[in-house]
């Protein structure tokens, strides 16, 4: 079933380079224009307001906690019920280490709070608290993505493989912007997106 969208776009694979190519412009915009300061930082708004940057041309669920249940292979996400309490407490969840901010990152997976664009949102997210409490960031070229995404399907059950995977990848160029968008690349690559680079949009 084709999402809802604000291009009235009717074809899936349209939809799915539109959604990459524009999406992929407000993920480098986000950065050039300083507009990523502006993120409140390890807290669900801010996550929204990022959701919202990338999506708000696309969707108009865009930013907005999703209204049905959703499931990825055999993983049921927050059920709908109990979606508001779990992002509230993943509000007050500490972040002064890596430890934490991973533990932090992996709730938030698991809440999956959008209808789509969760892990795209989430890891710009991630970074934002590990560059703001630990000075670091995560390579994500160093990341492979099938190491990453069974990973995080086990995250839910343990979380000591996701740490293990991302600590090795952290870097201290924070601000590199060379790095934030390549980052974007494979963030994008993991969800099956590889049409655009960013860089070039």
């Amino acid at each position: 079933m084709i999402l809802e969208n604000k291009l009235n776009i009717t074809h899936q694979i349209d939809l799915a380079k539109a959604e990459e190519k524009i999406s992929k412009q407000k993920a480098k915009q986000l950065f050039d224009s300083g507009d990523i300061a502006k993120v409140e930082v390890g807290t669900f708004a801010g996550l929204a307001f990022i959701h919202a940057y990338l999506f708000e041309d696309i969707y108009s669920f865009a930013g907005k906690i999703r209204d049905v249940n959703l499931a990825k292979g055999n993983f049921r996400f927050a059920p709908l019920m109990y979606l508001e309490a779990s992002l509230q407490h993943i509000d007050i969840m500490p972040q002064s280490n890596v430890d934490e901010i991973i533990e932090k990152y992996v709730e938030m997976n698991i809440a999956h709070p959008f209808r789509e664009g969760n892990g795209r949102a989430t890891r710009i997210w991630l970074d934002l608290m590990l560059k703001t409490e630990i000075q670091q960031v995560v390579d994500w070229n160093m990341v492979d993505k099938d190491d990453y995404l069974s990973a995080m399907q086990r995250s839910v059950v343990k979380d000591i493989e996701i740490k293990v995977l991302l600590k090795q990848a952290l870097t201290h160029k924070i601000n590199d912007r060379a790095l934030f968008m390549k980052g974007i690349d494979v963030s994008y690559y993991y969800e099956g997106y590889s049409e655009f680079k960013t860089e070039e949009l």
